[in-house]
């Protein structure tokens, strides 16, 4: 049997303020969409940025202490897996896909805030396929910093 990969690593910037949440049984998550760049070459040849706006959904314990640095603007870092939600509006079937978010840093300090280079991480449930709400997420490690920052690294350390 061939085993499948789901991996998600994207680096971007938050469109807005981190939105708390709460699931029925009283645990918090965030919920975020972060705007990654891709460099295209317009019509006229000069270069511009086409933006992807990527939902995220980050469950864990420190979801409440990690939200207050979840600014516009600040850049971060998410490794996760992508997750499909179905649900019926109208009698029209609808879908959505977010990353369901295992490890997330924090880059820079963005518009806002004051803290740089953290890492949290968040191990997550199994959700079920009908809807986030009924997502129950696990304990989660509490914030720490681990390894060198973004800034530690030189241009002739990059391989390509």
């Amino acid at each position: 049997m061939a085993t499948d990969i789901n991996s998600v690593v994207l680096v971007g910037r938050l469109t807005r303020d981190a939105a708390l949440r709460y699931t029925g049984s009283g645990a918090g998550f965030l919920s975020f969409t972060i705007a990654v760049n891709k460099a295209k070459r317009n019509a006229d040849g000069s270069w511009g940025d086409e933006a992807s706006f990527i939902d995220c959904v980050y469950f864990g314990q420190n979801s409440q202490s990690v939200s207050q640095y979840l600014v516009k603007g600040k850049q971060v870092a998410v490794q996760g897996e992508l997750r499909q939600s179905k649900w019926e509006t109208d009698g029209q079937q609808r879908s959505k896909l977010d990353v369901v978010v295992n490890t997330l840093s924090l880059l820079s300090s963005g518009n806002q805030g004051q803290v740089s280079g953290g890492n949290f991480s968040s191990q997550y449930p199994q959700r079920p396929q009908n809807s986030m709400r009924d997502a129950q997420p696990v304990q989660a490690p509490s914030p720490s910093v681990s390894g060198p920052g973004p800034e530690s690294f030189e241009d002739d350390s990059i391989p390509f």
